[in-house]
């Protein structure tokens, strides 16, 4: 009976090898792509949380720095965290507010470089949207009609819509086309949810166009 087990195990190791020799090479691969990965994923779970540690100190200081009125200091920490954090929301949030801030200062170039990075940023679509909008508002602000729109016509996610066809009213306020500005801000008021607050800045800008408002 003994010697029967003997046999038969002896033929299961046999056929075990043979497969192995086989097969076992791929086994082996396949097994270690998958622990790779998951190793990976870890690795990249832990990186991604070090990251947002670190960019959300810095935004603390970009933010310290800004509330000090110092610009050019601001200004440098923002470009620090640029090269270090390209791809952390804090980052963006921190070229958003440096932006304002210069716009505040006076330092209107300043803060259109900021929005511009911002914009090409693809940490959060929200926050690039909103830097775009309001970069256009600066071109329009210092007449740069043609920079403006083209930057209105690109891509934006479709929440922005309200905002972006006001901005288009702006441009073309701006530019002497009142009738267009017209339909550009009634076509912001059907955009923009009835609770926005902004719908009351939209409103007023029609009023004083002498145009009704859009129900």
């Amino acid at each position: 009976m003994a010697n029967h087990l003997d046999l038969e195990e002896q033929e299961q190791l046999d056929q075990f090898k043979h497969f192995w020799k086989q097969y076992g090479n791929a086994i082996t691969w396949v097994l270690i792509a998958v622990l790779g990965s998951f190793a990976a994923w870890n690795g990249y779970q832990w990186w991604s949380k070090r990251q947002a540690e670190q960019a959300s100190a810095m935004y603390e200081e970009v933010e310290r720095l800004i509330g000090t009125g110092d610009l050019v200091a601001s200004t440098r920490a923002f470009d620090d965290m640029k090269q270090r954090f390209p791809s952390v929301f804090y980052t963006q949030q921190s070229g958003l507010n440096l932006a304002k801030a210069a716009y505040l200062s006076g330092k209107p170039d300043v803060a259109k470089t900021a929005l511009t990075w911002v914009a090409g940023s693809k940490a959060d679509t929200g926050l690039a949207a909103l830097a775009k909008v309001r970069h256009a508002g600066l071109l329009i602000e210092s007449k740069e009609f043609d920079e403006a729109g083209k930057l209105l016509s690109t891509d934006f996610p479709s929440e922005f819509g309200g905002l972006v066809a006001d901005k288009r009213g702006d441009l073309a306020l701006s530019q002497g086309k009142s009738d267009d500005a017209a339909q550009r801000f009634n076509e912001a008021l059907k955009l923009l949810p009835q609770q926005d607050q902004y719908r009351r800045l939209v409103e007023v800008k029609l009023a004083a166009l002498g145009s009704t408002e859009a129900k």
